[in-house]
């Protein structure tokens, strides 16, 4: 399996709209962040009818003997909210055991530099033991859980003074993960795997929806590997198996193979619509909002923020600010580069003409 390949679609899937515009606190129109792929809390979406999803499921085929191994791993972003807070008393350090005299405020200004309340994203990961599908049919539920906690990052003038701080918070969020492996044929598993938000929380939080997305999986997609068996394409399947993928179902998701063309012992399931064997742009200069075919016109849009809303973008989180400080370093070839290019032209068969 080439990691380093799914590795970078699967970054580019979990990122997926997270700065696309880019969100700022004071823009009007592009301030609340949009995912693909959220699952809420399920009172919350049992709330709304359903109308927004706490569950995801994929179904997918593997061929596989006893020796063959399936390797499944659960990622999401979870929203961390940061507010910013004023020191009453100003320190050389900060406390060791956190017990901090401050205010929180909206915005801190100190020498000149303004430090906003925002919110930023935390990376998830859930991996499950390794399994062997063709030793037994299994049903098989796990469940996890990401407890809250609360961390400080000192605000200090530049003569080292901490006049503020960050505060960055997170809620506790919980969920479950059954996989169900059944066998179809001679040497021939359906994978299913269903993803579950089960988080609580309260009653008043369930009111809107801003409150349920701290406590919602964002961006949840989920990645299979394989060492000795190999997974069947759902979009371009052999005709042996065609029957077998038209009763397989997928909710809230797309499972394509991903590597190396041809090969099909890796696959990732996203709640974008993507292809067999997707790719990262190489004229792409690195991760931008969602690292697929629209980097020159997100590129161009950082380019005309005024300079205090690249500066309110530059301290809204550390992926924010390399974005923009590598968008501003870009060469004029660079971005000629981004304008456009042809792949994959086939010639037209003679009887099609």
């Amino acid at each position: 399996m080439n990691l380093d390949k799914v590795e970078k679609i699967a970054e580019a899937v979990l990122y997926e709209g997270y700065m696309l515009y880019p969100y700022r606190a004071s823009a009007v129109k592009n301030r609340q962040r949009w995912n693909f792929g959220v699952l809420y809390p399920r009172v919350y979406s049992e709330q709304q009818s359903g109308s927004d999803a706490w569950t995801m499921q994929t179904e997918s085929l593997l061929e596989a003997d006893l020796s063959t191994r399936l390797n499944i791993e659960i990622r999401f972003l979870q929203i961390v909210n940061r507010s910013v807070g004023k020191l009453l008393h100003a320190a050389s350090e900060l406390p060791p055991d956190g017990e901090l005299e401050f205010v929180r405020v909206d915005k801190l200004i100190i020498c000149g530099r303004t430090y906003t309340s925002w919110h930023e994203a935390m990376e998830r990961k859930v991996n499950l033991p390794p399994l062997n599908p063709a030793a037994f049919s299994l049903h098989r539920q796990s469940f996890f859980e990401f407890r809250s906690q609360r961390e400080f990052e000192p605000i200090a003038n530049p003569d080292g003074v901490i006049e503020g701080v960050f505060i960055r918070e997170w809620e506790s969020i919980s969920g479950s993960i059954e996989v169900l492996l059944k066998k179809c044929g001679n040497g021939l598993f359906k994978t299913t795997v269903r993803l579950r938000n089960l988080t609580a929380f309260e009653l008043p939080k369930v009111e809107t929806r801003s409150g349920a997305l701290t406590s919602s999986f964002v961006s949840a997609h989920t990645i299979f590997g394989t060492e000795g068996g190999r997974f069947v394409s759902l979009l371009d399947p052999p005709h042996e198996f065609e029957s077998f993928v038209a009763e397989c179902t997928n909710i809230g998701t797309w499972p394509v193979l991903v590597g190396e063309d041809g090969a099909r012992d890796a696959m990732l399931s996203s709640p974008i619509i993507l292809y067999d064997y997707p790719q990262i742009a190489p004229e792409s200069p690195g991760s931008l909002f969602d690292g697929t075919e629209i980097d020159e016109i997100l590129s161009l849009r950082i380019l005309t923020m005024t300079d205090s809303e690249k500066q309110e973008m530059r301290q809204s989180d550390g992926r924010a600010r390399e974005i923009l400080e590598r968008t501003e370093s870009m060469s004029p070839e660079q971005f000629m580069k981004l304008h456009g290019v042809l792949r994959g032209l086939r010639s037209v068969p003679e009887e099609a003409q």
